[in-house]
């Protein structure tokens, strides 16, 4: 082998000229007369491969990040899974967890382009609890706990501060959400991102006794629609919200209109809310029939799927309580407010549907829970779908309006 790799080196040399030493950093290298290297040589001047990291990737910092999140990763566990990381998977225990009979759900989801805002102005420590809150709210809609999650983090060049705040926060969001970080991948892909930026994905698996599926099939007409209250815009419509601050010229650092205390950046970087604790036990009691995660479609979209043929929802804009972030959107943007409704949550970040007699006891245990709840609107007998509607003034619109979509 050393012979043929000699050999290998003197016919390259013969192809090259005469050849000299260059040093550049430290490193030696053989170079062509035009000073062109082809051959790096070590400090003693035998010849020397090329290591992964000459070609972009530091498996030492991913070491070191592993080592910087396993803490994160144990403040997750739960029973069932103890959050220990660094095997080929992540087990976890269901009869530890105490179920008999369930069936599994998964979900998966990312934070899209509000990690484009996080990137620019350097607020990573909230992104994560939007990757969990993003598949962990489409378990509970199904009434499944979730029970563990795993994060896919993938970027050009791994900046290791970057990563431990967007870990630390995604161990945030599973601690809200009640679920054990139990594994993840960090992909350093040379080329693959511009510098600085990064991507997400999280994949969380729940769990639900057979008897406890929610599955909308006895929503009725007369039920009732009760909205809980988003935290801002969450993680949807960030590409038109992208849109709107480049056309419009804003500073992210200047206050956010009609909110003291908080920027702009600050309002639109604000995580998702996690609704599971405060549904979980509801849901196990069986006193919610319905649950629509309000995401992207707004909530002319998400309500249709969770009903059956022959049910469908009328939605009175004026009850839903508009955060001064959406008021601004919709202006700078000149958005219809038919197209506020099928793009943002709009203020409403879960719709729970309910039996009226049911209507004053779930609504006062999300209040103990701490949600904001408000009433707003019914299911009506008629094609499966979604009218959502508003008197003049209503979203800023000078007459009244409304919206529909079938599903």
């Amino acid at each position: 082998m050393a012979t043929t790799a000699w050999k290998s080196k003197r016919d390259v040399a013969s192809s090259h000229g005469p050849l000299a030493l260059s040093e550049v950093e430290g490193l030696l290298f053989l170079c062509n007369r035009e000073g062109r290297a082809f051959d790096k040589l070590r400090p003693n001047g035998l010849g020397m491969g090329l290591t992964y990291k000459d070609a972009g990737v530091s498996i030492d910092a991913g070491n070191a990040l592993v080592r910087a999140i396993g803490p994160l990763a144990r403040s997750t566990a739960r029973p069932g899974a103890e959050a220990e990381l660094g095997g080929f998977g992540g087990f976890f225990d269901l009869k530890a967890a105490g179920y008999s009979d369930p069936l599994l759900v998964a979900a998966n989801d990312g934070v899209g382009t509000k990690l484009k805002l996080a990137i620019e102005t350097g607020r990573h420590d909230g992104v994560g609890i939007d990757l969990v809150a993003m598949c962990a709210n489409d378990l509970i809609v199904q009434g499944a706990e979730p029970l563990f999650f795993l994060d896919y983090y993938a970027t050009g060049k791994l900046d290791g501060e970057v990563a431990s705040s967007v870990v630390a926060s995604i161990a945030e969001g599973c601690r809200r959400a009640g679920c054990a970080l139990i594994g993840g991948e960090t992909a350093e892909m040379p080329g693959m991102y511009a510098p600085g930026d990064y991507d997400l994905a999280g994949f969380c698996v729940g769990a639900v006794d057979r008897d406890k599926v929610l599955t909308g099939a006895n929503i009725a007409s007369g039920d009732v629609i009760v909205g809980l209250g988003s935290s801002g815009v969450h993680s949807n419509g960030f590409s038109l919200v992208r849109r709107i601050i480049a056309q419009e010229g804003w500073d992210l650092s200047e206050p956010l209109p009609g909110e003291s205390g908080r920027s702009l950046g600050e309002a639109l970087l604000e995580p998702t809310r996690i609704y599971v604790r405060a549904l979980l036990p509801l849901v196990q009691e069986g006193r919610i029939k319905g649950l629509a995660h309000i995401t992207g479609g707004g909530l002319i979209e998400n309500i249709p799927r969770v009903l059956p043929d022959s049910c469908h929802a009328i939605i009175d804009a004026g009850r839903c309580q508009l955060p001064a972030i959406f008021s601004m959107l919709q202006a700078g943007g000149k958005i219809a407010p038919e197209e506020m409704a099928r793009t943002f949550n709009c203020g409403v970040g879960m719709a729970v549907i309910l039996a009226p007699e049911q209507a004053d006891g779930v609504a006062a245990a999300l209040k103990g829970a701490g949600e904001t709840v408000f009433e707003i609107g019914r299911i009506e007998q008629g094609p499966r779908g979604c009218t959502v509607h508003g008197q003049a003034g209503t979203w800023n619109s000078a007459k009244d309006w409304f919206a529909t979509h079938h599903a």
